[in-house]
């Protein structure tokens, strides 16, 4: 009755081995279904230049603030206004301190001369001195110009750089977020697929080792 032992052993190991390959069948399902979410779930491909823009927007002409401080210097006539209205009153007052002391045509003329000759040199002072101011006004409004347009010149280099340094940071941010995640999911594809042929493999071997068990136990038969 030997053979009934050998039966009823090799049908016990068909058994156990059919088992096995149940429990590897049950892990290459779930190898495959992962893989399966792995793909349905996979990020998009991104353009992390979409949000680009054009920062030429920020730069500005700025000949629009230029101006000419030179362009409207004027030239002085009140120096000479007062030069003449004092002299006509110099003249006035010569003539008439003239015919109050009896005095000559001679000494009239010589008083008016020096009179003149005085207020001549007083306007030429004045003159000299509002030509200089309005020289002066017209060179510091130059300065203050230039100034300005240096420093919106700057702020504007500012701006454009800043711009272009968020702009190469977020295109950075998004293309290393978008290799990392895709990196991920390359490792655990890789995972899922070892695990997957690992289960296939063995889920194979066992149905194999229950097939020669069974060939075995009834091989064993008395004929």
């Amino acid at each position: 009755m030997g053979w009934i032992g050998n039966v009823l052993g090799g049908s016990a190991e068909a058994a156990g081995y059919r088992a096995m390959a149940r429990q590897a069948r049950g892990e290459k399902r779930a190898a495959t279904s992962g893989l399966a979410s792995i793909e349905k779930n996979r990020q998009a491909v991104i353009n992390p230049y979409s949000n680009v823009t054009n920062l030429s927007g920020l730069a500005k002409d700025l000949t629009g603030n230029l101006s000419n401080p030179f362009a409207n210097l004027s030239v002085s006539t009140a120096a000479a206004d007062i030069q003449i209205e004092q002299t006509d009153i110099a003249l006035a007052n010569t003539l008439d301190t003239i015919r109050a002391t009896g005095g000559g045509a001679g000494g009239a003329t010589a008083l008016a001369q020096a009179a003149l000759q005085g207020k001549k040199g007083v306007s030429a002072t004045i003159e000299q001195q509002e030509v200089a101011n309005e020289k002066s006004k017209a060179q510091g409004q130059q300065t203050l110009e230039q100034l300005q347009n240096s420093e919106s010149a700057r702020v504007q280099g500012i701006q454009i750089s800043e711009g272009r340094r968020i702009q190469d940071a977020e295109i950075s941010g998004k293309d290393y977020q978008f290799k990392a995640q895709e990196r991920r999911d390359e490792s655990n594809i890789e995972d899922l697929r070892g695990q997957r042929d690992d289960a296939t493999t063995r889920e194979y071997a066992l149905n194999k080792g229950a097939v020669g068990a069974v060939a075995g136990a009834f091989g064993s038969l008395p004929i």
